[in-house]
């Protein structure tokens, strides 16, 4: 597919999307007023119809939708142009591009109506707010500081966590946040607080450099961060019309368009295999050759002009398709099952309680005395489903813990083969002066934190997949409870009126589970982008990130706070590789003597660090699955509740005043009619937001 979109359209379009998101709030809004105005008045009146967690539901959604952003993360390497083309897709040279003033900090791009930085420093220090010029002051550092801490390994500024930048600029303020991350060729701590993002942001934005077709550490992030994560990411292959410079002559098209297309295939045969989604291959809607240089000169010098020929209307055209299209048709989606979810309940309470507007106190207790094996029954499915939970919790957390401990008990087995991609170069053994010794202990100690790191990494994305497919089972458990569940409150239904009730037909709703079981479901279908459940990750359950959180102890550090490379190199083994001599067969020696020692040094540990570590992760796990069995469980109560309360408040008040069915009956159809229309009216929003991008 291609796409072609130039800076106008593209603000045009996610403006459109922001009116859209703003006027679906503002329904849900409305919806909330118009249930807790009935529910004041039917305190005075036939009762409460127990609508307390839709109204909570509702609010949820009407705010995630007022403060929804799309957050999308810029990676890669250092020296590729990322403040180039950020400075590009901003229209305004807002990011020096030679030294970034962010060198060494995490920043996020935010809409503000004035120009101004926040700083958030790590260790409880309180934020600091600074005015542009003093922020690019005191955190910008020369290129000559920034190579001499890129050579040591040292971060510029250690004590800031991030920064953030408020902007009065046109893409900010329609939505759209955009976290600037340090280059990823450099410490594995900085590498770790880029890449910690990855899950609080909607799409990536890696970008290559022609120059310099994907190195291996390139190729490394990307296998162990990228692929396998489900995550959207966009290619942009930087200073594409920078090639013709390589060439002997510059003017000669045909060579031009030869070097041209070995480059793309040197670059697909590297990224296909990351553009591969469910079996497609979405290559050409995820990776584009930009020119951002030239589109910042042309944006600077006329933000109206083309930028036709730099790459930058394709790229556009795919992220406005993603944003506008995959992203915000998503999120108007579970809104309208919001509405139609709280709607189909409001109607339900109001069709059960009309009939029994009617019936005398005595009939009424004999009524609701009738229902009561069906609420055992609610209640038996409510702790059924949390067995499960609990049982599936004890598997995993046994599972994965036990598979982490053999993981790393087993990491001395293939260690010397492991290892060999990681090592330095052994060419200081020609010369064994105290300076290079110490450049090569830096550099051995940054080759195996990269391989801890590594290993760790991919042990986490199994152990993903493991958990991914535990809260699949749940998923799928909680649609078979919710058939259950709802075939038992009809049945109540029918016990209560006589007749059985249909509310659902007029919306044509895809989704017919209780709200409690859409919510439990919500998790694969938030995964797949087929919506079903109700704001799941904005409701207060995202297990990624709990478990992201809970294992952020595991890590290299847990491994270097008892494993010293410096005492394996100033040791008894420095001394032997001084005695080894120059020649290249000593050099060889040495490697292979400096191996042995590392990994006889690494084996010597690894039972006291997988038996610390099985524990935390043990427990990481219990955590995550704890979180949802707590929120299934105030839902499923929640709604077991709001269902009792219904009829108590409608016994109460009979007891204790004579109800005026006439009055009582315009006032609940009035409430049933305003919040159809609300309904409708989303509906109406959601469908014309579908036409608008179709």
């Amino acid at each position: 597919m291609v796409y072609k979109m130039e800076a106008a359209s593209f603000l045009n379009n996610l403006e459109r999307v922001a009116q859209v998101r703003f006027e679906v709030a503002a329904c849900l809004e409305r919806m909330v007023d118009l249930l807790e105005t009935d529910e004041s008045q039917g305190d005075k009146t036939s009762g409460k119809l127990g609508l307390e967690s839709n109204i909570a539901d509702l609010t949820l959604g009407s705010k995630n939708l007022r403060q929804g952003v799309f957050r999308l993360l810029v990676l890669g390497d250092m020296k590729r142009g990322k403040s180039t083309f950020l400075n590009a897709l901003i229209g305004e040279n807002l990011l020096p591009a030679d030294v970034n003033p962010c060198t060494a900090l995490l920043t996020v791009l935010r809409y503000g109506k004035q120009k101004t930085v926040t700083v958030y420093f790590k260790e409880g220090k309180p934020p600091e707010r600074l005015d542009f010029p003093t922020f690019k002051e005191r955190y910008t550092i020369n290129p000559e500081e920034a190579k001499t801490l890129e050579q040591e390994k040292k971060l510029a500024f250690p004590d800031v966590n991030y920064a953030v930048v408020e902007y009065p600029l046109a893409l900010l303020e329609k939505g759209i946040e955009i976290v600037d991350s340090p280059g990823l060729n450099d410490t594995e701590a900085r590498n770790e607080m880029s890449l910690n993002y990855i899950n609080n942001c909607h799409g990536i934005l890696f970008v290559l450099r022609a120059g310099q077709p994907v190195t291996l550490e390139e190729r490394r992030y990307l296998d162990n961060y990228i692929k396998g994560r489900g995550l959207t990411v966009f290619f942009l292959i930087n200073a594409w019309d920078e090639i013709s410079k390589g060439l002997i002559d510059p003017d000669d098209t045909e060579e031009l368009q030869e070097a041209e297309e070995k480059l793309r295939q040197v670059f697909h045969s590297n990224l296909a295999d990351y553009c591969q989604v469910d079996g497609y291959d979405l290559y050409p809607e995820r990776v584009f050759e930009i020119s951002s240089l030239e589109a910042l000169r042309r944006r600077v010098k006329d933000p109206e002009q083309s930028l036709e020929g730099t790459g930058f209307p394709e790229f556009m055209g795919a992220i406005n398709t993603f944003l506008t299209e995959e992203r915000a048709v998503a999120q108007m989606r579970q809104a309208r099952t919001l509405a139609r979810q709280s709607t189909d309940r409001v109607r339900e309470a109001i069709a059960r309680r009309i009939p029994l507007l009617d019936r005398d106190v005595n009939e009424l207790k004999a009524r609701i005395s009738s229902v009561e094996p069906e609420f055992e029954k609610l209640n038996d499915i409510r702790d059924r489903f949390s067995d499960e939970i609990k049982s599936i919790r004890d598997q995993k957390a046994r599972g994965i813990s036990e598979s982490f401990r053999a993981y790393i008990l087993n990491l001395g087995t293939t260690f010397e083969a492991d290892f060999l991609r990681y090592q330095p170069d052994l060419g200081f053994f020609e010369s064994l002066n105290q300076g290079k010794r110490e450049a090569f202990n830096a550099a051995f100690k940054q080759a195996f934190e990269q391989y801890l790191n590594d290993k760790i990494t991919a042990w986490e994305k199994t152990a993903n997949q493991e958990m991914q497919e535990a809260f699949n089972q749940l998923a799928k458990r909680a649609s078979e409870y919710g058939s259950a569940y709802s075939r038992i409150t009809q049945t109540m239904t029918d016990k209560l009126i006589g007749q059985q009730i249909y509310t659902r037909s007029d919306f044509n709703s895809e989704d017919e589970s209780p709200t409690w079981a859409s919510w439990a479901m919500g998790l694969v279908s938030l995964a797949t982008g087929n919506i079903a459940g109700v704001f799941l990750a904005s409701a207060g359950f995202d297990w990624k990130n709990i478990l992201v959180n809970s294992l952020s102890v595991i890590g290299i550090y847990s491994f270097l706070a008892i494993f010293s490379i410096p005492v394996l190199l100033t040791g008894p083994l420095g001394i032997l590789l001084v005695g080894l001599g120059v020649g290249a067969l000593q050099a060889e020696q040495g490697r292979k003597e400096l191996i042995k020692a590392t990994k006889k040094e690494l084996i010597k540990y690894l039972p006291q660090i997988a038996e610390e570590q099985w524990q935390v992760i043990h427990q990481a796990i219990t955590d995550c699955f704890d979180t949802y069995d707590r929120e299934v469980l105030n839902r499923l109560n929640d709604d077991i509740k709001s269902r009792r309360m219904e009829l108590d408040n409608l016994l109460q008040q009979k007891q204790s005043r004579e109800i005026n069915r006439d009055s009582e009956l315009k006032r609940l159809q009035k409430l049933e009619a305003d919040i159809i229309s609300e309904c409708r009216t989303v509906t109406r929003v959601y469908e014309s937001l579908i036409s608008y991008n179709g």
